[in-house]
Formats: C-alpha cells, structure tokens, sequence
C-alpha cells in the first residue's frame, strides 16, 4: 500500500511561497523554464522555479534509500512517527549519501556527483511538491547544501497530485538511463512489489522497468524469499536481518532462482536443500564462484555434512512431525522431510546469528554478539572446507573425463566425415592424395593413442583391447 504522509512544518506557508513564485515566472513573459514529468502514459510540463534549500524537505518515501532505511531500526521508526522531524531529516541525509551496500561509509558516488556540482552547477532541476518535499533531487539537494549553496531550482508538481501520483512520477524519472545515481537493487525490488500493489500486470510493470516479464517474476521471487528470510532471522524474538543486508547479491540471488527453478520440477525437496544451502553461503559473504559449487552434486556427496561440527550438525535432531495441520481449516499437509528441514533448522541458526552480528539496534549485548560470531565463523569454515573439497573432487572429474570426451568429439568428426567422403565421391570431386596425407596422420595419432593408453591402462576394457591389438598388427608390417 501505498504511504501517504502528513503535511510538513509551514506547508501552508511554504505552498503560498511556490504560489507566488510561480505567479511572478508566469507574469514575466518570455520563454519559462520547465521540466517534462511522465505520469500515467502521458508527459506535463511543469515550471521550474528557484526555491531556498533550508526550507526544502527530504522525501520519507524516496524509493532511492528504502532498502537502507532498514539499517538503524530506532531512526527508521523515528522517521515513520515524525518523518519531517530534525531527527528523521538527518537520518535520510546520512542515508543519502551512505554506500547503499554498507550505510556505514560515505559512497564514492556521492562525492562525484558534489564535485560535479560544484564545477558545473546544478544542470537540471529538481521535482518538488507543491508543499516542498522533494520528489527528485533529494541526493542533489544534500550535495548543494554540503556546497553552501542557499537555492535550488525545482519544477513544482501539481497541488492536486496524491503521493501515488508522486510515486509514479519519482519511479519514471529514476527509471531514465541519463540519471547519475541508479537504484540500489533492493530498492528496485521494492519498487515493483509497490506498483504490484497498486494494480498495475507484470507485463506494464516489466515495461516500466525495461526488463523481459521473466525477469520481473525472477525479481518479485528474490525479494520474497528474502522478506521470508528476515522474519526467520527474528525467530524468538530477537534482531532481525535487514533489506539493506541483502545489497550486493545480485547476481548470486539470481543464479540461486534460476538453479532452484531448475531443480523445482525434477526433485522438490533438492531444490529446497540447495536453496537454504545457497542462501546460507550468501550470508556468510562466500563469492560467486564458491557458491556455484553448491548443486545437486554437492548434495550427493554430502560434503557439508561431513565437515559440520557436532554442534552445528545436531540443529536439526529434534523429530520432525509427518504432517502439519492449516490453522483455521482443520486439513493437514505433509510436513517437509527431515533433510529439508535439517537444512532449514541450520540456516535459521545461521540467519539469527547473522542478524545479531549485523544487527546496529542498540541494547544487544556484547556476550550475545561474540556467541553468535562464532557460530558464523565455525559455519564459514566447514562451508569453506565442504566448497574446497567439492571444488577439488570436481577439477579431478574434469580431467578424467577430458580424454575421454576429445576421443568422443573426434568419432563425431569422422563420422561427419564419412558423410562428406560420400558426398565427395558421388559428385567426383575428393582430393585424393589430401584424403590419403589425413588419413596417415590419423593413423599417427592411433599409435601414439595406443602407446599411452598401453602404459596407463593396467587391466584394459574391449575399446582399449582393441586399439593395442590394431597397434600390434600395424607394427609388424
């Protein structure tokens, strides 16, 4: 649903300012400065006007920060009581020009796009609402007044727009591939579950975004399965996992979709174990590369459990009931198997020690943070061992495979080949003496073959049987 907040402080006040601002551009005649505004499939033009930084405020609903508004719990409940309060003014000011992936430290991008301002000037206007809140521009204002800078040109939304209006209008503009700062990847996410709810197909809300409808579908599953994680994470009362945690896994998240989507229709349960697997491996920061080790292979094998620590290992020892009865309906399902729900059990310990480490809520003790940085290093080092000894067993398949397939990828070769003499000889143009130079140096590389696989084979199969004996008679003629 969509948030519609209060008026700001002297938004009355404020209004009459913009009022009486837009009169004198409109009364001065000549060619008026405007800005063009997407909203529902048509463009307006709205004037742009120069409006006094202080008495400008940030947008609490900016999709840019919304992700990372989840970094400081107490300031984000802050800012939903009060959102035009000095206190949530400045939490989104800091948030603003924080890295998306870690609101902790001041982003590289934030201090280009001051330095551009301060050599080139504000080059295009903001968006405003007719009671001062900022609908584009919030990362620009906090640059300008950074700068010292006392005005900002800002076009000025109509008086009778409503803050779905203003959303709408705020995604378009962001959604344009000349903005300088894009979206972070949650608050991407976050964006197209909102104009979900407003209503709006995947088909119009894949459009908007410029993305194929699959993508918007792999994207809605992403971000569910992260809200389900963060409640896990909470389990039993404690701190829970953040939007903001999940920045930066973008392309692990979406490798884990496809995989799952893959392993779904052959075999639920292995596409449920992967996925808490995967998932684990992504909380315990492991790379792109490691955790494509964690397949259906990795499963079989059973790397993870021979590595898991006793206590790791027993999180899931407690019974498991055979079905689970729908609260309300009086029916009941089967339950998940115990090895899904071993697997569950593990990366609920993993989430609710990840979220106690991560956790910048204040009143967590230091005792409980040591306890579960612990738990994730005992769980980072037998995943890291489980994904080496994966990693190791599957180099060595590749070589003792390598062989064997070149020798299959040279029958496809003579095959082809025989259609081709065929071929050749039907409409009499073979190059004899060519034919006859390839087939020596085929017969070079049988002996050769043969001398390799005579000293490497101790107890040799009918195929290699055949090439010694073929090699044999060859050599005594």
């Amino acid at each position: 649903m969509v948030r519609e907040f209060p008026p700001p402080p002297r938004a009355e006040q404020f209004s009459q300012l913009i009022k009486r601002r837009l009169e004198e551009v409109r009364a001065a005649g000549g060619t008026r400065e405007t800005v063009t505004v997407d909203w529902n499939g048509q463009q307006i033009h709205v004037d742009v006007i120069d409006l006094p930084l202080s008495d400008l405020y940030l947008n609490p609903g900016t999709h840019r920060i919304r992700a990372q508004r989840t970094h400081k719990p107490d300031q984000d409940r802050n800012l939903d009581e009060d959102p035009f309060g000095e206190a949530g003014q400045d939490y989104l000011r800091s948030l603003l020009q924080a890295k998306p992936s870690d609101p902790e430290l001041r982003d590289p991008d934030f201090d280009k796009l001051k330095e551009d301002l301060d050599k080139f000037g504000q080059n295009d206007p903001g968006l405003v609402t007719h009671h001062g809140v900022l609908v584009n521009g919030n990362t620009r204002a906090v640059a300008l007044r950074e700068l010292g800078r006392q005005s900002m040109r800002v076009g000025v939304l109509p008086s009778s727009f409503t803050q779905a209006d203003i959303d709408a209008v705020e995604l378009a503009l962001q959604l344009r591939q000349d903005q300088r700062r894009d979206y972070s990847y949650i608050n991407r996410l976050i964006a197209m579950k909102e104009q979900a709810a407003l209503g709006r197909t995947p088909e119009q809300i894949a459009k908007e975004f410029r993305i194929r409808t699959s993508t918007y579908h792999q994207e809605r599953w992403i971000l569910s399965t992260i809200e389900e994680l963060n409640v896990r994470s909470a389990s039993g009362g404690g701190v829970a996992l953040r939007l903001v945690d999940w920045e930066g896994a973008q392309e692990r998240l979406k490798e884990l979709q496809r995989l799952y989507m893959k392993l779904e229709g052959l075999d639920r349960d292995q596409a449920e174990i992967v996925k808490e697997r995967r998932l684990a491996a992504i909380l315990l920061n492991f790379s792109k590369t490691d955790v494509r080790h964690i397949d259906e292979d990795f499963l079989t094998e059973g790397y993870l459990e021979k590595e898991l620590p006793p206590e790791l290992a027993d999180s899931a020892t407690a019974a498991q009931p055979e079905s689970v009865s729908i609260p309300g309906l009086g029916l009941e399902v089967p339950a998940a198997s115990s090895a899904v729900s071993a697997a569950r059990a593990l990366n609920d310990r993993i989430l609710r020690a990840a979220a106690t480490v991560r956790s910048t809520a204040e009143g967590v003790p230091d005792s409980e943070r040591a306890s579960a940085q612990a738990l994730l290093d005992q769980a980072r080092e037998a995943f890291d061992r489980a994904i080496e000894s994966s990693g190791r067993d599957r180099r060595l398949r590749k070589r003792k495979q390598l062989a064997p397939a070149r020798l299959a990828d040279a029958c496809v070769n003579i095959d082809q080949c025989v259609i081709e003499l065929v071929q050749a000889r039907t409409s009499n143009s073979l190059d004899e003496e060519a034919f006859d130079e390839a087939v020596l140096k085929l017969r070079g590389s049988l002996l050769k073959l043969a001398q390799q696989a005579g000293r490497g084979i101790p107890n040799p199969g009918d195929g290699v049987s055949w090439l010694l004996a073929a090699a044999t008679a060859e050599g005594t003629r």
